[in-house]
């Protein structure tokens, strides 16, 4: 699916989506296709994985409701769901979990 640039009526870049144009022709007035170099596109799907996997690996711990680590857990899991709409992704990682607890 394209990326689009969402901008701003001043024409400065608020988001970027993974969307049809359809859609985004549909909700917002000012946007554009964005240009990603292939080599990015690799990386992207290579993070994407990774992220994947990380919520794979934490999925057992999100359901045992006693684990001591909950609120770090909870915290690095929603920021796994969030990282590719930021605009950090691909380049910068969320804290891991494991930085999470011992920063806690």
């Amino acid at each position: 699916m394209p990326v689009y640039v969402i901008k701003d009526s001043d024409g400065n870049e608020v988001n970027r989506i993974n969307a049809s144009e359809s859609f985004v022709a549909q909700h917002y007035d000012h946007y554009e296709l964005a240009v990603i170099p292939k080599n990015r596109g690799i990386k992207i799907a290579k993070e994407r994985e990774w992220r994947d996997s990380e919520l794979e690996r934490t999925d057992v711990l999100a359901t045992v409701g006693d684990y001591p680590h909950m609120t770090e857990l909870t915290a690095y899991r929603a920021a796994l769901r969030d990282w590719p709409a930021s605009a950090d992704f691909p380049d910068t990682r969320p804290e891991s979990l494991e930085d999470r607890i011992a920063n806690a």
